[in-house]
């Protein structure tokens, strides 16, 4: 058995990858959301600036956008809030089957959240526009679930494997 999780361990730059991928994506958004907020501010207060209309209908996409990729790169590095208080009481095994059941259970919200997410995006979407900008399609508010949910499964994926590794092996990174 351990040997299957040897191979597996192979493709960890390939999650490696796309974490950093996800992460400069949330970066540039977070410098753009400062960058628009910012011209906005002063805008209000400077009246050489021109207040942009179209920016806090951008800020809040872009926002929406952090939101859901910074969940799905949390379930890279594990970090999302748990309940831990019984685990000093429980046998390990059960504890890692219970990592892995919830696990499971955000794997299957985040395929609902790509494929239902995604019919929102083309179906809702698909058919307003923003009113500050009547040139971009609402697909690109409603489109932050199904990505975040592509990720969300990517991420999941490599979470079940190391539960399972865990559940098998004796020591293993979690």
């Amino acid at each position: 058995m351990p040997e299957i999780f040897n191979r597996l361990r192979k493709i960890e730059p390939i999650y490696q990858l796309v974490y950093k991928i996800f992460l400069n994506i949330c970066k540039i958004l977070l410098v753009a959301d400062i960058l628009i907020t910012s011209w906005i501010v002063l805008a209000r207060y400077i009246t050489a600036i021109p207040a942009p209309n179209w920016g806090e209908e951008l800020i809040l996409t872009l926002m929406a956008y952090m939101a859901v990729l910074s969940a799905a790169l949390a379930i890279k590095r594990n970090a999302h809030i748990r309940m831990t208080s019984f685990d000093r009481y429980l046998p390990k095994n059960m504890i890692v089957a219970l990592d892995l059941v919830a696990d499971v259970a955000v794997l299957i919200l985040a395929i609902i959240m790509l494929v239902i997410g995604w019919e929102y995006a083309l179906s809702i979407g698909a058919k307003g526009t923003y009113i500050s900008m009547p040139w971009l399609s609402k697909f690109w508010m409603y489109f932050p679930v199904p990505l975040a949910g592509i990720a969300m499964i990517f991420f999941e994926i490599e979470r079940i494997v190391l539960d399972i590794e865990r559940f098998f092996t004796k020591e293993v990174k979690a």
